[in-house]
């Protein structure tokens, strides 16, 4: 090998490590571009950076820095000097866009997020969860304490639901079924897409209270209040009868195995004769496989996300191996894993009775 392509190497490798120390700088440019409401300022046509900061009331200067550095990661574009317009991906920062992701970027970057991950490295020594550490109890009861930061994350986690709730109506054969129950279901969103693609289908959302506080206006806004119940409950002592599918999406990856097993075994006691447990979750693979090049669009992010379940609430990510276990564990079968395409990196993962 030439000596010139040794040093193209170590170059490409210094630059994939530079890239990812600056992550968490990037992170709180999205959330200073969210804060500033910039992207909605701008609007649909160039503008200069002097006039968005008067209207942000922040000062011409920084504001251009920020701009420039927005540029940066693909979110803006500048014309010419000080002139900006947005693109495509920098769109999702405006909450009034339809896929927006602000309520998204404002959690995942909230202080009460962050702060966790500065013991990740305590967390893999001990398998303790450092948000328990910080703050003195769990992420789920800090919520019922802090109502802004709980809606905040209902909010979130509404956004981030969207294309599962666009891509799994049209994914799964809901014609089998009569009456689906959304284990862990918050506001809706998903179970309402489902509906309204399946006008046979009944449905019931359950989760706790502060869970279920934005569901009424969901389920109104889609016309779906004479074919919705909500129920608020703990699905580790039960879940409601009478469905005969049970829908959990992200909901498993909250907790540990054991508390998984729990939540699916209730499931399991509300199961009639042909039901079934469709759980939508990321799949990872026994290995790691990133090609030439490390995905942070989605396998890259599902470690992540992986991380972050273990550092904020105790959770993990979970291959087929895995779930085929708790599955077991709860007297299920796992019988299919397909992955949702329109909605990578889900995948639908059915379980019966066995």
């Amino acid at each position: 090998m030439a000596n010139s392509d040794v040093r193209a190497a170590d170059t490409t490798d210094r630059d994939l490590i530079v890239r990812l120390a600056f992550g968490s700088m990037a992170a709180q440019t999205l959330r200073a571009a969210v804060r500033l409401r910039v992207v909605e300022l701008m609007g649909d046509t160039p503008r200069q950076a002097a006039r968005v900061a008067i209207d942000a009331g922040a000062e011409p200067q920084p504001m251009t820095r920020l701009l420039r550095a927005l540029a940066g990661l693909g979110l803006l574009r500048e014309h010419a000097p000080d002139s900006f317009s947005v693109t495509p991906a920098g769109a999702l920062l405006d909450p009034g866009h339809p896929d927006s992701l602000t309520s998204f970027v404002g959690m995942f970057t909230e202080p009460a997020i962050v702060r966790a991950w500065e013991h990740l490295d305590n967390s893999v020594r001990t398998g303790d969860v450092a948000f328990d550490a910080v703050f003195g109890t769990d992420f789920f009861s800090h919520l019922a304490q802090h109502p802004t930061l709980s809606a905040q994350f209902n909010a979130a986690m509404s956004q981030a639901v969207s294309a599962t709730a666009a891509a799994l109506p049209y994914a799964f054969d809901f014609s089998r079924f009569t009456t689906v129950t959304d284990v862990g279901g918050g506001e809706g969103t998903l179970l309402a897409g489902v509906l309204s693609a399946h006008a046979g289908l009944t449905g019931v959302v359950f989760d706790t209270a502060q869970g279920l506080a934005e569901a009424p206006k969901t389920m109104a806004r889609h016309g779906l209040n004479g074919r919705c119940s909500l129920i608020a409950g703990d699905f580790f002592r039960s879940v409601p009868e009478g469905s005969d599918l049970y829908l959990m999406k992200s909901v498993l990856h909250d907790w540990t195995d054991d508390q998984a097993v729990t939540i699916l075994s209730q499931c399991r006691k509300a199961l009639p004769p042909g039901g079934l447990v469709l759980i939508v979750e990321p799949v990872l693979p026994e290995v790691v496989d990133t090609g030439t090049e490390v995905d942070v669009t989605d396998g890259g992010v599902t470690y992540l996300s992986d991380l972050n379940m273990l550092v904020n609430v105790g959770g993990r990510e979970r291959t087929r191996r895995d779930f085929e276990e708790v599955c077991h564990r709860a007297g299920l079968t796992l019988t299919s894993v397909t992955p949702l395409t329109d909605a990578a990196p889900f995948s639908l993962i059915e379980a019966v009775a066995r």
